[in-house]
């Protein structure tokens, strides 16, 4: 399962973006959730819907906060002192982004329980770092 995870994230790395690679992670991504969480077929049903919505809401703060990042000019670094506009913006990107993930933990609490809830977020972490470290392995 990772290992066709792993060879979409290299292939998509030396080619544009193309949807069905994203596709093809996000799947993988998905039964790699259902398998650490212990999802039942129903509870995933009921599950995947929720997550859908959060990933969304997710990428879009995230989209927003690397397009007031890299708003700056090359080499500026956006954490300089003499910027505290700049660093006001991105702490409330996080702020978004924390708020969001406390929301979606309430919703997925309601179908998971709170434990497995708060365990997501720490599956979905490990999810990227498993990719990054294939990546990494793969560029060596």
């Amino acid at each position: 399962m990772i290992s066709m995870v792993m060879l979409c994230i290299v292939s998509a790395s030396a080619q544009p973006r193309d949807s069905k690679r994203f596709a093809a992670i996000e799947s993988e991504k998905v039964a790699y959730i259902t398998k650490e969480l212990s999802l039942t077929p129903a509870e995933a049903q009921r599950f995947f819907p929720i997550y859908n919505l959060y990933s969304k809401e997710i990428w879009t703060i995230r989209s927003k906060k690397r397009e007031s990042t890299s708003a700056s000019p090359r080499g500026v670094n956006t954490f300089n002192r003499s910027n505290n506009a700049e660093k006001k913006d991105i702490l409330s990107y996080d702020a978004k982004e924390l708020d969001i993930k406390k929301e979606y933990r309430k919703k997925f609490a309601e179908v998971i329980g709170s434990a497995r809830a708060s365990q997501f977020f720490e599956v979905e972490q490990n999810f990227r770092e498993l990719l990054y470290k294939e990546l990494q392995r793969r560029n060596r």
